[in-house]
């Protein structure tokens, strides 16, 4: 393979081109980045970045001296990607240039949603980006009162931070649970009490029907009539996958890059990985998109055995899902597939203490596990729940 582009200058693009090196390929290697800056920790910015614990220095992924011997291109995005024979392939930029590689790995991350009108009003932020990050930290010490829209877990952390650093915070959830989606209803309602643990409003069940304001951001209009004054407001409503860029390439595109339990995608020679992929997941007989920082670091590394291999070979069931979070001082991890489960137990500690390990099981078969410091207990059930998985893949 002669020439490999790597389109996406993040955690998952990095570790692809680290892993096409340390299995071997020693052809021209390019990677490609939309923002200007090397690849940065995503985790941190709302946490230790948000709340200025850190610079912009420690987010750095590559280590020092490391030399990928690679050419970077940042700061030009991919706009389009022309798919040929015998596995040669066009990535079209936004400056006008094309790369031309014989194999591609797609990485483009996913972008936030925002809310209709956001744009124009100054202090209303998303979080995705480092960029984001510095403009959110600047708003945040002006103080005041916080308005975050979405229960998730970046809308959470921002929240758990926006708190610490003294701010007046509220956070709108439209669903009736919030963290329902990942962790079902009983936890997802359970961990979210950790808002009013640290005095912080959780208003769910209602969404929000406009921002209000001229020039700046003043308030936010609930869609039951309800207005909660702010001085700054952070949409989290979720990320759409970064595939605009890849219409018309015949790449089979579903809620991200559709691709098989190892990445590859149905054109040889492309695999795709990260936030914009959704790999076929054996456990759970379908395709998904697994957003996730070890995601990131883990997947690529299959991806590119792949796609070195011309696409042969059985791929090994994925690693079951696995993030975590930090909140209010709580280290909340999870790993497996919620959905599928009929049942939740909590089989170590006191759910009420905010210091327990509950196990998520389909027809008494474990499926997912959730801890809340309870750290070492979770990880042991972390290796649990992959041997199991292996074995019912297999």
């Amino acid at each position: 393979m002669k020439t490999v582009a790597v389109v996406g200058a993040s955690l998952a693009g990095l570790s692809a081109a680290r892993s096409l090196r340390e299995q071997g390929y020693d052809g021209r290697l390019v990677l490609i980045g939309g923002e200007p800056h090397r690849p940065y920790d995503r985790p941190p910015l709302s946490k230790e970045f948000l709340a200025g614990e850190i610079d912009e220095d420690a987010l750095a992924l590559e280590a020092e001296g490391e030399d990928l011997a690679a050419v970077w291109e940042l700061g030009v995005r991919a706009v389009g990607l022309d798919t040929g024979s015998w596995a040669e392939h066009h990535v079209r930029l936004a400056d006008g240039r094309s790369v031309r590689a014989h194999g591609i790995v797609i990485a483009t991350g996913a972008a936030a949603r925002t809310l209709p009108g956001s744009e124009r009003l100054d202090g209303v932020h998303v979080l995705r980006t480092l960029d984001d990050a510095r403009a959110l930290r600047a708003d945040l010490a002006r103080g005041g009162r916080l308005v975050v829209v979405g229960g998730g877990f970046i809308g959470a952390e921002v929240a758990s931070t926006a708190r610490r650093l003294g701010l007046d915070v509220t956070v709108v959830e439209a669903a009736p649970t919030p963290l329902a989606g990942p962790l079902g209803t009983e936890m997802g309602s359970l961990v979210s009490r950790l808002h009013a643990d640290h005095g912080v409003r959780l208003l769910c069940g209602t969404g929000v029907r406009a921002l209000a304001g001229t020039g700046r951001v003043e308030a936010v209009v609930l869609e039951d009539g309800r207005r909660l004054d702010a001085d700054t407001v952070v949409v989290g409503v979720g990320a759409r996958p970064c595939t605009d860029w890849l219409a018309g390439s015949g790449l089979d595109l579903d809620d991200g890059v559709r691709c098989d339990a190892a990445g590859r995608t149905n054109i040889p020679g492309i695999v795709a990985i990260g936030d914009c992929a959704a790999w076929y997941e054996p456990a759970v007989g379908a395709h998904r998109r697994v957003e996730h920082w070890t995601g990131a670091r883990e997947r690529p590394a299959a991806a590119v055995a792949a796609l070195l291999s011309g696409g042969q070979g059985v791929p090994e069931a994925p690693r079951p899902p696995y993030f975590w979070s930090d909140q209010y001082g709580t280290r909340i991890q999870f790993a497996g597939y919620a959905a599928e489960a009929d049942s939740v137990t909590v089989e170590e500690g006191v759910a009420a203490d905010r210091s327990f390990l509950a196990v998520y099981r389909s027809a008494g078969r474990p499926v997912a596990v959730l801890g809340l410091n309870q750290t070492r207990l979770f990880t042991r059930w972390r290796r649990r729940l992959a041997t199991a998985e292996a074995r019912t893949a297999g």
